[in-house]
């Protein structure tokens, strides 16, 4: 990447950062801050199914309407001064609106209720318009990079006029605007969708003041370098789609939860005096607000199961209260009065945190034979773990029985799907 290039991407993108400093700081955007007011009841509750809708449809139709502006003005420019970057741009935000638009289908889309074919909702939707809007920016990319390679072999002549470089100037102020408000309420609500508009926002940004600034350098110096310069802005902005996709994507594929999501859960059902342990966290994910989890919560065996069951529905109508998340929890019974079974567990924990301090183990129970005692539970191992199953299996009854030649071991290996381990 060329110099010149580079400098203006390091300087907007330090722009772009204050910017959003300063509208943060000054606590909200007029315009988006009075449609709120008008078309959505209860604004501030980020959490709510129907907030977040609202938000993610009002965002989209702004971002249509500066979009389809933004068009007309270029467009116009474009065919009166003959300028073809500026006629490329113009379709460029062209693009824009069509990405806004499918953010708004996405949020209209994912809000419809459950029916018989999806029972947990439509809430990915929302991923999927995010990944079209992704792609779009990636094609966009490589359009700017090959129209750029054009020029470069068939030079065109650059006509310069003030009209170019006060709707240029504009553009520019717009798109961080553009940017600056759906990052903040993207990351308010919690929408990857948004967070990918915000991106391409910020791109066209980097394009079109790329244009701008080649502009000036022509009227003052005579310097043309708009193709060059226009490459290295598509590269840009192709790296800039390729980590919106891969964020876009992860959701699909299922990603490992947020750590403080999963820390929260954890703190709620350890913070019932009946619960000893928890282990086998599962989060689903079909959607921002529509996110199921599932635990094993270890219980003792000598108290009342009546009890212990009211405990733990009450431990799910809080995480459902506090988290806006189902939950099912299954109850594990410990006996927790035998001191054999707690010796031969404290034996078992020390062994496999020589092996890895991140290996947890949970539901262990102990066998007594008339030979040897067989001691049963689960190991779980961290994602990338270096060791085969088979060979931590072995090597775990191998340290038992040479500690104490009377036990023997029956291991299942689990993974850790809540992320917890590292």
């Amino acid at each position: 990447m060329s110099f010149i290039p580079y400098t203006i991407i390091m300087v907007l993108k330090f722009m772009a950062i204050q910017y959003i400093r300063i509208v943060a700081f000054s606590g909200n955007f007029k315009m988006i801050a009075l449609l709120s007011s008008i078309f959505i009841k209860n604004k501030n509750d980020f959490n709510d199914e129907n907030v977040r809708r609202r938000y993610g449809i009002l965002t989209g139709t702004v971002g249509i309407i500066l979009n389809l502006f933004l068009f007309a003005t270029k467009f116009s420019v474009g065919i009166i001064t003959s300028a073809i970057s500026v006629t490329a741009d113009a379709f460029n935000n062209l693009s824009d609106a069509g990405s806004s638009i499918i953010t708004l289908l996405g949020f209209k889309l994912s809000g419809q209720k459950p029916d018989n074919e999806h029972p947990f909702g439509h809430g990915r939707i929302e991923y999927i318009s995010g990944l079209i809007v992704s792609l779009i920016i990636l094609i966009v990319a490589f359009e700017l990079v090959k129209s750029s390679i054009g020029k470069i072999i068939h030079p065109e002549e650059v006509m310069v006029s003030a009209l170019t470089f006060v709707f240029l100037s504009l553009s520019i102020v717009i798109k961080l605007y553009m940017f600056a408000y759906n990052m903040i309420y993207g990351k308010k609500i919690g929408s990857t969708a948004m967070k990918a508009t915000a991106i391409d926002s910020i791109s066209d940004t980097v394009a079109t003041t790329v244009v701008l600034i080649c502009y000036i350098l022509y009227a003052v110096f005579k310097i043309k370098i708009d193709a060059y310069a226009g490459i290295a802005v598509g590269l840009f902005i192709a790296y800039a789609g390729y980590k919106t996709l891969r964020e876009t994507i992860s959701p699909l594929l299922g990603q490992t939860p947020d750590p403080e999501f999963v820390k929260e859960i954890e703190t709620i059902v350890r913070s019932n005096e009946s619960v000893i342990g928890i282990h086998d966290m599962i989060v689903h994910d079909y959607g921002p607000t529509r996110i199921f989890v599932s635990l094993h919560a270890e219980v003792p065996c000598d108290k009342d199961i009546l009890y212990l069951h009211e405990c733990i529905d009450d431990i799910e109508n809080e995480i459902k209260t506090k988290l806006n998340c189902e939950v099912s929890i299954h109850m594990d019974p410990v006996d927790t009065n035998d001191e054999t079974l707690y010796e031969a567990k404290v034996l078992a924990t020390e062994i496999i945190k020589e092996i890895d301090e991140r290996l947890t183990l949970h539901d262990f129970r102990m066998v007594h034979g008339e030979s040897h005692s067989n001691l049963i539970f689960d190991v779980v191992i961290p994602h990338k773990f270096k060791m085969s199953e088979k060979e931590l299996v072995e090597e775990i009854q191998n340290k038992v029985h040479a500690k104490h030649k009377g036990y023997f071991c029956v291991i299942n290996v689990d993974n850790d799907y809540s992320g917890i381990t590292k």
